[in-house]
């Protein structure tokens, strides 16, 4: 991919993508990056990585309602396919009305007791010196039927984040409502936002969310986990950017969303001449803030403690165009859905201050939106 993709053409204009890859790498992929023990179940049916390479895209302004054809023109015949196209959307005619629906009870592959067992692993390790911090995650499926897409929708109405996205490459569909970038890429302009730290919104009474924001931004505990994942995102873009070209313009910003407030920290730099976006992407996977640190040591704990491999989630979704420019979000928040079986995830980071009740209850505030879809989509 990195030899198909390497930046050997300028785009001419401002659109973010005008051809080049599209797809997810699995959280799973990593395991062809470091060398891992095996102890979680595989991720039942789910590639590694779908990526398609596309010579050209549709891209919409929805506030503007404008549509652009955007292609580099590799394929000498691009450049007729708009009256086609414009004749295929125009004529396209009501279906019959599809559906998404949910059918029984939503289970998790970690109990209660389960978590604080894994929760207590956590701390030992912390205490022993093994590392600093580690994310751990709950899965939760439920049997599921009909069009992912009209999920998706349904989810993107009910929780806007800034880096959605729905991809299907024909066996499995992912949607993603993910409020994280992993990676961006503009020129040789490299920028990462990590979030670390969060709180429930009360949209019911707007001074205790207005408390509940003020509160996770003056909370030291949120800042000293969040400053870890800097500092190893730090490292993971020195290896591939320019020496002295890494900064971090804005730490523990708060960005706020449908369902939560978060703590989000910006870092930057240059892309040394000799590296590409894919070498980058490399370098930087599986993000840091959906590890803990040290990286490896703690994706180890991780495999160990998870009963069932990651997949999709906390992976990555975007794309890597012919010019070298990216974009890839981190997959949380993100529903996957494949042999009538929807699954989503949440977690937090466990560090030496961690409370269990706490981090518990956190991992349901982040899925308080996924929670909400599955009720919505509930047979009667």
């Amino acid at each position: 991919m990195e030899s198909l993709l390497s930046p050997t053409h300028q785009s001419q204009t401002s659109l973010p993508f005008c051809g080049g890859a599209i797809g997810y790498f699995a959280y799973d992929l990593g395991r062809r990056i470091e060398s891992l023990p095996a102890y979680a179940l595989d991720a039942e049916g789910i590639p590694e990585m779908a990526v398609g390479i596309y010579d050209w895209a549709v891209i919409t302004d929805h506030k503007l309602k404008r549509c652009w054809l955007a292609s580099f023109g590799l394929d000498p015949h691009t450049h007729t396919i708009w009256p086609d196209l414009v004749e295929i959307l125009s004529s396209v005619t009501p279906s019959e009305p599809a559906s998404f629906t949910v059918d029984g009870k939503l289970t998790s592959n970690l109990t209660e007791a389960a978590y604080k067992q894994a929760f207590d692993k956590i701390k030992h390790y912390i205490t022993e010196g093994d590392c600093y911090q580690v994310n751990l995650a709950k899965r939760f499926e439920v049997e599921a039927s009909g069009d992912a897409w009209l999920a998706y929708q349904r989810l993107r109405s009910q929780n806007a984040a800034p880096f959605s996205a729905f991809f299907n490459p024909g066996n499995v569909s992912v949607m993603s409502s993910s409020p994280e970038r992993l990676l961006q890429v503009q020129q040789d302009h490299v920028e990462t936002k990590p979030i670390k730290g969060t709180r429930p919104r009360d949209l019911t009474n707007p001074d205790r969310d207005k408390q509940l924001a003020a509160d996770l931004q003056e909370s030291l505990k949120d800042r000293a986990e969040n400053l870890m994942i800097v500092d190893l995102l730090r490292n993971d873009l020195g290896k591939v950017c320019k020496p002295g070209s890494i900064n971090v313009p804005k730490p523990f910003a708060l960005e706020s969303f449908a369902t939560v407030h978060h703590l989000v920290s910006t870092i930057t730099g240059k892309l040394a001449a000799d590296k590409t976006s894919v070498s980058l992407l490399r370098a930087c996977f599986p993000g840091g803030s959906i590890t803990g640190a040290p990286k490896l040591r703690a994706m180890e704990i991780i495999e160990e403690l998870e009963p069932n491999r990651r997949g999709v989630y906390c992976g990555s979704l975007g794309y890597i165009g012919f010019d070298g420019n990216m974009d890839t979000n981190i997959t949380i928040r993100t529903l996957v859905y494949n042999d009538n079986r929807l699954r989503f995830w949440a977690g937090g980071g466990i560090v030496a201050d961690s409370e269990v009740e706490s981090e518990h209850q956190e991992v349901h505030d982040k899925a308080a939106a996924m929670f909400r879809l599955v009720d919505g989509l509930s047979k009667p």
